[in-house]
Formats: C-alpha cells, structure tokens, sequence
C-alpha cells in the first residue's frame, strides 16, 4: 500500500503507513533492547552492514530512531547507537474496566503523555464514549497538527463478554446488554477518524508487560493480571500468544476448588471483587480501592483475608498452567499498589511449596514491572505494534484498519 508522508516544519518526516518487514524488525530489536549500535543491529538480524545503515537513515528521516552519542573509550571508530525517537509516534489507548475507565496518550518509547481516568459502579457504552470524546478533545487540543498527524491510532482494552458476570457487577441486564452488539469502529468513527484496534484486556496487559516490562527479557511466560476479574496472557517463543478467538490466557475460568460445587474457578478467589466484599462485610468502602494507591492504605483484615486466599488458589492456578505448557517463568501484576503486589507473591510463592508439584518443574515466579496501567498502556501499543513492529499481534484489526 502507498504511505501518506507527512512532513514535520520542525525537521524530519513522519511515514504513517504500514512500515516494511526490515524496518520492523529494526525497530522491534531497538524497542526490545534500548539503544544499539548500528553493528549490534546487524548482527542480531544478519542484515548486511549497508542495509542497516539505509535502513536507520530511512528511519531517522522519518522522526522515528534518534541517535545517541558516540560510545568512545575503544579501538576504532567510535560507535554511535541509535534510540527510539519517543514523539515518533503517538498513540491512544482506552482501558474499559468493571470500576474505571482510562484514556492515556503514549509515545513510542511508552511513556504517558496524557491521561484521564473516572470511576463508575458499572460500565455503560454511553458513559464509555462520553469519556472517549471528552478526552480526544482535551488531549488534541494540546498537540501541535504534526504531533497530532503522528497518533497511529486507538487501541482499545475491553473484558471479554463484557456484559456477562451481572450479579459481581451489580448492573441491570437491559444496560450491559447493550455491549454484546456495540461495534466500536462505527461508535468511534462517528466523532474521529483514527484507526481502532481491540484486544481483550488482560491480554492487552500482557502486551504491555512483553514490551515495556520486565517480561522483555523472557521468550515464555504465563502472565496474570488480577483485576476486577483475574485474567491473563500467553508469551509463546517470545511473542504474545493471543488464540484463534484472541481470548488466551482466560485463566480465570480455572478450576482450582471442589468442582461439584459454585464457585470453583479461580475468578471466584483471586479477583479484586472478592476484596470488594470482604470491605462491605467490614463496614468499609468498597469503591476505595480504585481510587489510586492512597485508597489502599490500611485496608486490614480483608486484604489479609484477601491475600491469603488470592495465593492459595493462585498457586494451584499455576501448578496447572505449567502442567500443559513447560514455562520459564509466570509473572504477576494487577490494579493495586506494587506493595501490595510483593505481598501476594511472597503468599503465592509460599503457598507453591505446600502442593504436590511432582512431575512439574515448577517456573520461576516474578513480579510484573508495569503495575496498574499495563491495561491501557497495552490498549495504547496495539495501534504503535500493528504499524511498527513484528510479532503476533494480540488484537482484533477492526474494518477500515489496512493491511
């Protein structure tokens, strides 16, 4: 396909088309690896010296690499490594959870630009799309038109079957039913022209995690995420697996009590909405938890309660997870503060010894690096990873979007 160039007064252009399989490859090793030499690039890719150099020449031009400076202190030639040029792209990222909701504006490098959040009882398209446009207009109103031209699209984060689970929720079906035939596309398109991208929100967060994380590092990992509903991700030969229906990593659904009875799965146990009740039976404000980190201070005996019960099952959840596939390393991340992060893995880790894991070697179990924002921050990398980078992708490219 023809690519739209868009020329930058400041210097510098921006292709916002569809970048070429090298050009990928190129800024996908500069993503995962930081700053590098044009030399280390060709021998991780086995590009010859000359392609290299026409390719970050391309690329520099373009407004997406900057230069470093020169690596001195050795024989030869000084080497000069090449970064991400963060402003090199923009892109927008929607997070729609079961408590909030969240637009953020990322550069290139994953830093957040912008940010709104609100919190609600229950998720309504109506009151989805009023956060959207309400956004848009306030965060475009602050770019310059070439930053604006630069926005590669909006990448969306949604639960699966997000009008299921009504009782947890406590929303009245004629409302969240209205989600089971909502196209965002035409939603959208209807007060902007970006591109959307959609991807289930734990997967999304797993994209995050694999990009700008410490997952980086790991080609194969099970990746948990408990929010409202735990959920989770897949990183298979180190690209984020998303299935054929793009919901692996559903990992809520496991069984982890006495199947012969209610509320065996592992959403039942490890959720942030069991935390929600342990308040309300202590008297508490259950609403407080998603009201940042502060909201988290001396939640007491339920988050005791919580932990306690979150590691248990999650534990099991685990020992089955590696039964099937052999992973290195199961990471752990959520909506709440990264304290509370570390308790819940000291519980998980605790809780793995008191189980027979025999014939399993178990995985080496670490915690995520993203923290509460990987659920948007991943909504936000789907438009930026479809247009720039290699790898599976985990979304669903809506109608209108080129290939």
């Amino acid at each position: 396909m023809a690519e739209a160039e868009i020329r930058d007064p400041a210097g510098g252009a921006n292709q916002t088309g569809v970048r070429d399989h090298n050009e990928r490859l190129i800024l996908s090793l500069v993503q995962r690896h930081g700053a590098i030499a044009s030399a280390d690039i060709a021998r991780r890719t086995g590009l010859s010296a000359q392609t290299v150099s026409v390719i970050l020449r391309r690329l520099e031009a373009d407004g997406l690499l900057i230069k470093g400076e020169p690596l001195r202190g050795k024989v030869g030639k000084p080497l000069t490594p090449v970064a991400l040029r963060p402003e090199g792209v923009l892109s927008l990222g929607l997070k729609i959870g079961r408590r909030s909701c969240d637009l953020v504006l990322m550069d290139l490098a994953g830093g957040l630009r912008r940010s709104f959040s609100v919190t609600y009882a229950y998720p309504t398209p109506d009151a989805v799309m009023d956060v959207l446009r309400g956004g848009l207009t306030a965060i475009e109103a602050d770019l310059t038109p070439a930053e604006k031209a630069r926005i590669a699209g909006i990448g969306i984060a949604s639960p699966f079957e997000l009008w299921n689970w009504l009782d947890a929720v406590k929303a009245t079906p004629a409302e969240m039913a209205r989600w089971r035939d909502f196209d965002f596309i035409s939603e959208i398109a209807a007060f902007c022209d970006y591109r959307v991208y959609v991807a289930n929100d734990a997967t999304a967060a797993c994209a995050a995690e694999h990009a700008l994380g410490q997952g980086r590092s790991l080609a194969d990992y099970a990746y948990f995420f408990v929010g409202y509903f735990i959920g989770g991700g897949v990183v298979l030969n180190d690209s984020v697996y998303s299935g054929r229906s793009g919901n692996a990593g559903a990992f809520g659904t496991l069984p982890v009590g006495d199947t012969a009875r209610p509320g065996h799965q592992l959403i039942n146990h490890a959720s942030l909405y069991v935390l929600e009740r342990l308040l309300e039976e202590a008297g508490r404000d259950p609403m407080q938890i998603w009201r940042g980190p502060e909201g988290w201070a001396d939640l007491g005996r339920a988050l005791e309660a919580w932990i306690a019960e979150a590691g248990k099952s999650l534990a099991v959840a685990i020992v089955a997870v590696c039964a099937v596939i052999d992973f290195e390393a199961v990471l752990i991340d959520g909506a709440f503060p990264a304290a509370v992060r570390g308790r819940l893995i000291e519980r998980v880790r605790h809780e793995l010894t008191q189980l027979d894991t025999q014939g399993i070697l178990l995985p080496v179990i670490r915690e995520g690096s993203v923290g509460a924002q990987a659920r948007v921050m991943g909504a936000a990398s789907l438009p930026i990873s479809a247009q720039y980078l290699l790898g599976r992708q985990a979304f669903h490219m809506r109608p209108g979007a080129e290939e």
